[in-house]
């Protein structure tokens, strides 16, 4: 335990420090070409909701996706209705990263950080620079999660790790607070979620206890997309505050029709690993949460524009 603890602290870091520089580096090379996308096609929710997708893939972050979808409504390039959409669909797009965890690329981390480093090193272009910066802090990310792997792996024979995890797997509501409160410290519902999978590649928690985890994870994402509403306008208030009641909503019919959520992912993931199961789930309930949440949305709008209205007393025009 005293040899694990600081090799998971330190891989999370490394994480969490790569993700972090990843998301800017990629808003440098794509925030313009995605201003452009954003301030011509959101007008409509679903080319929204796609715009949201792509760009959260692009950038590893939905809170990165959200935050300048905030900046933009600040610099009132976007309005509060257009963005309903983006952070839906940044909602979906943060599960490919679990996607991408559940492959187990670790072990191959050396090949980006080597590559990145090359082109970095030996090339003057900017673009070219930037792009092996992204390479190096894409493979520094599952290095950091490699780290984290191996330093679980002996936990399986601590029986107080066990009594806890077991603790989650029987109590789902315990498991989505903990998630919540894992990802309010660490600012990264990515982490949380990969650590989750990590785990359950080990065997060290079972599928229920993974996917209250994630869910706990959707809930404590929404601190640092508040915190981005200060001193913001009205409508920026107003994304935050969807965002919070968007991932409330869809946790609490996750936990509502939780038992059945389960079955159904053992059911659609057959023969795969834990750590794949976890990954699906988190596709499955983020896309299940915006399929219901869609028709919803206007009513949505009105409250919210009801509850926080403009300095000025005029809403939005639907």
């Amino acid at each position: 335990m005293n040899v694990s603890l600081p090799l998971i602290l330190g891989g999370l870091l490394l994480f969490i420090y790569s993700i972090t520089r990843l998301s800017k580096v990629m808003e440098y090379i794509f925030t313009e070409r995605a201003r452009k996308i954003i301030e011509g096609g959101t007008k409509n929710l679903l080319i929204s909701l796609v715009i949201g997708i792509v760009s959260t893939i692009l950038l590893g972050s939905s809170s990165a996706v959200i935050i300048i979808a905030i900046i933009f409504i600040n610099a009132r390039s976007l309005t509060f209705k257009n963005a309903m959409g983006i952070i839906m669909g940044a909602n979906i797009g943060t599960t490919f990263s679990s996607q991408l965890i559940a492959l187990d690329l670790g072990k191959y981390a050396f090949i980006p950080i080597l590559a990145g480093l090359l082109i970095y090193v030996f090339t003057k272009s900017d673009q070219w620079r930037q792009i092996g910066k992204a390479a190096l802090f894409f493979g520094l990310l599952f290095f950091g999660l490699f780290l984290v792997q191996l330093a679980v792996m002996p936990l399986q024979e601590n029986p107080q790790i066990e009594q806890w995890l077991m603790q989650i797997e029987g109590n789902p509501l315990y498991g989505t607070i903990m998630g919540g409160l894992i990802t309010l410290i660490i600012q990264s519902s990515s982490a949380t979620v990969g650590m989750a999978i990590i785990m359950g590649k080990q065997e060290l928690i079972g599928l229920s206890a993974g996917i209250a985890i994630m869910l706990g994870s959707e809930l404590g994402t929404c601190s640092d997309t508040l915190v981005a509403t200060i001193r913001g306008s009205r409508q920026a208030i107003k994304a935050g505050v969807f965002h919070l009641l968007f991932n409330l909503s869809t946790i609490c019919l996750g936990l509502l029709f939780f038992s059945p959520f389960v079955s159904l992912i053992e059911k659609l993931s057959g023969n795969a690993g834990l750590n794949t199961q976890i990954a699906n789930a988190h596709v499955l309930f983020n896309t299940f949460g915006v399929l219901i949440f869609l028709p919803f949305t206007g009513a949505v709008y009105r409250l919210l524009n009801h509850i926080i209205p403009e300095k000025n007393q005029r809403q939005e025009s639907d």
